[in-house]
């Protein structure tokens, strides 16, 4: 039987692609060009056909704040079709296992840290993406009902801010990892005298590489089984800007970096505490320094 990834051309289902066939796992991947996971009756009729042994969801639309900030309808409605859809149709079709992926902005704005997974929906979710994280709250939920009435093994995994290979370097709707990446590497080509930044650059995130996410979630989709959704991340977290120096050095750029303080900033900070997963033996390999100077080299030899 074989494991259905989807949203398979974008950042995670990339890497949980690569990871499945490195470990000899027969795997399918779609994106939308095989299938509209927003079209109800087409997503129902590819699940019934292909018989899937596993579903594993990392389709979702996605975007940084500007994106989030300007269109929270498309953001709340589309997510939570696509995830209902899937799920639904999984349940119809018999698929015994299921891992839902979420995003860490489904913990309040001023949680307390490191973020423990029972600290969901404790307090005010941050404004500028409010309307993706309920719609990520919605499918844990979704996930948790399917577990209750019908005593289906499946699993909410929720991964911390990624980055890697196959990520959206469009500034308009693109995360700050990947943003910043292409900010310093043109600003490098272009022999500019300065780069503009969001915000202030004290927020404090947390970063993991995609193939670490990929073999994490591999482990509990053999591993981990209950309603609870399972934190995924290094751990370790640093300001933007110290973030920005590291990624600016591995660029190569030497010129002035310009804060924009009029843009926001997001919540002030998010660390996950990840004792669950690392307790199912898992632990991340790729350095930041090491991770930031590969995701730079694929930009350049792909972008």
């Amino acid at each position: 039987m074989t494991i259905l990834v989807a949203g398979a051309t974008g950042l995670v289902g990339s890497a949980i692609v690569r990871e499945l066939n490195r470990c000899g796992k027969p795997n399918t991947g779609i994106s939308s060009k095989d299938v509209d996971l927003l079209d109800r009756a087409a997503t129902f009729k590819f699940v019934k056909e292909f018989k899937p042994s596993a579903v594993i969801d990392a389709a979702a639309r996605v975007g940084g704040i500007g994106a989030n900030n300007a269109q929270p309808v498309e953001f709340l409605t589309q997510n939570i079709q696509i995830q209902s859809n899937l799920m639904d149709a999984a349940h119809e079709a018999g698929v015994k296992n299921f891992v839902f992926l979420g995003s860490s902005c489904i913990y309040p704005k001023n949680s307390a840290q490191p973020i423990k997974e029972e600290y969901i929906m404790t307090g005010e979710l941050e404004s500028t993406n409010s309307a993706y994280a309920i719609a990520k709250i919605s499918g844990l939920e979704l996930i948790k009902a399917y577990r209750k009435q019908f005593g289906h093994k499946w699993i909410s995994v929720m991964p911390t801010n990624l980055y890697g290979p196959n990520d959206n370097f469009d500034l308009q709707n693109s995360h700050v990892f990947p943003a910043l990446i292409r900010k310093f590497v043109d600003a490098k080509k272009t022999n500019a005298s300065s780069v503009t930044l969001w915000g202030t650059g004290t927020p404090k995130r947390e970063f993991l590489h995609v193939d670490d996410l990929a073999k994490a979630v591999l482990i509990c989709l053999e591993k981990y089984d209950s309603d609870q959704h399972i934190n995924i991340g290094s751990g370790e977290d640093l300001s933007i800007k110290d973030l920005a120096i590291k990624v600016s050095k591995a660029a190569g750029f030497t010129g002035e970096v310009i804060w924009d303080s009029s843009k926001p900033d997001g919540t002030p900070r998010k660390v996950l505490d990840v004792t669950k997963i690392k307790n199912l033996g898992w632990k991340p390999s790729i350095s930041l320094d090491e991770g930031i100077a590969q995701t730079i080299q694929w930009y350049q030899e792909n972008k």
